[in-house]
């Protein structure tokens, strides 16, 4: 198991980089994405795969979401032994910060039917929704992932950008809910409570990504985040907005809102899982809660882009970090929920707490409870992201 409470968690990178503000300042990339030349089809573009002659992948991630060797962190344990099992080289690199910059980095390439020099590339289910809408995926072969059919986790099957999960495998998941600090403030359990409770007043902050802000105020006004009206979206966001302007809530942040709830400078707030397990290493009084009508479901999915010439190395790949034991030694490290049946088994033998812990094993209840936000198209992104920001003060 890895040390507790990382400088900052991949989650927090997800807004930590561009910031809120910026992705307004994408309104023009995203007016472009569904623009004629932009989008791509599987018979217009067509790609070899030259795996049976090079072994090799080439793999782009987030900082800090792969196993390191505590005392050599140039190693990474389960990626080294799948390269020695396979004999597969992988050129393994962090330069994915931000879906939108990535996004940036990418999309000329991907529009032109040009090689990324990338074989797996790892994005967050909205930004997976929007490649996979423009056609800049490639199909992955099921039955060449019989670990991937057998053990994904049955929520995160058929989800509604990849219903027939052939274009998009999670590789890590997570839980957007309520945390608060019970050193300085009792339970909070519902989105209602903190928006309103009034010992809660100006001690609130809410998460500036949108899906998960406007996903669990969905839920509390009744209505499911992945199938929602224009008119139930404006209704909870009428809710939010309400709690800014009576100075319920303080702000809108990113993952930096971990210190200050760790000091107790803010009391309760929306967060992420990943972050909440971390801080609890520290502090067993800071906990996460699952709220009453529910919570927000998360992945950051491993996919193949267009012109990636090594699709079966990267099948064989995905497939690895799909047996439950190497999916066990991942989580131990990273801290988010795994999404492998039979890896909570499995993390027994290496650290029997972590295999109790409902945020990395979430129970059949908690999932139950989870939604993941409705896949927009790209008039709604532009539409919701601008009512939004303009609600946030971005």
């Amino acid at each position: 198991m890895r040390s507790p409470l990382r400088p900052l968690s991949r989650r927090g990178l997800l807004t930590g980089t561009l910031g809120s503000a910026a992705l307004l300042a994408t309104a023009g990339t995203l007016a472009g994405c569904g623009t004629k030349g932009a989008q791509q089809t599987e018979a217009a573009c067509k790609s070899d795969d030259l795996s049976a002659t090079e072994k090799k992948i080439a793999f782009s991630n987030w900082p800090q979401y792969i196993d390191v060797d505590e005392k050599n962190e140039s190693k990474r344990p389960t990626l080294d032994d799948f390269v020695k099992k396979t004999g597969i080289q992988v050129t393994y690199t962090e330069d994915i910060n931000d879906n939108n910059e990535f996004f940036g980095k990418v999309q000329n390439q991907l529009k032109d039917c040009s090689s990324t020099g990338r074989d797996i590339m790892v994005l967050t289910d909205w930004m997976a929704a929007r490649m996979i809408r423009l056609g800049w995926i490639q199909k992955l072969d099921k039955s060449k992932m019989p670990n991937v059919e057998a053990n994904v986790l049955p929520s995160l099957r058929n989800r509604a950008f990849d219903p027939d999960n052939q274009l998009a495998v999670p590789w890590q998941s997570g839980l957007s809910g309520i945390a608060y600090n019970g050193k300085v403030t009792k339970e909070v359990r519902t989105i209602d409570e903190l928006l309103t409770r009034p010992d809660l007043k100006g001690k609130v902050t809410a998460l500036s990504e949108m899906r998960d802000t406007m996903g669990l105020l969905l839920q509390s006004n009744g209505h499911d985040p992945a199938n929602f009206t224009a008119a139930q979206f404006d209704d909870a966001l009428n809710k939010l907005k309400k709690a800014v302007d009576s100075g319920q809530i303080r702000k809108f942040t990113g993952n930096e809102y971990s210190t200050e709830l760790a000091k107790g400078d803010i009391v309760a707030c929306i967060a992420w899982s990943g972050d909440v397990i971390q801080l609890g290493f520290d502090d067993e009084k800071i906990k996460f809660v699952t709220p009453e009508s529910g919570v927000m479901l998360w992945s950051d999915n491993m996919m193949v882009p267009n012109k990636a010439t090594h699709k079966a190395n990267a099948e064989e790949l995905i497939n690895y970090y799909y047996d439950p034991a190497i999916a066990a030694q991942l989580a131990a490290y990273v801290n988010y929920i795994c999404p492998v049946k039979g890896a909570k088994e499995a993390m027994v033998k290496i650290d029997p707490e972590l295999a109790e812990n409902p945020l990395i094993f979430p129970d059949d209840e908690m999932l139950s409870k989870s939604k993941v936000f409705m896949a927009l198209d790209e008039k709604q992104e532009k539409d919701y992201e601008a009512k939004f920001q303009q609600v946030i003060g971005a």
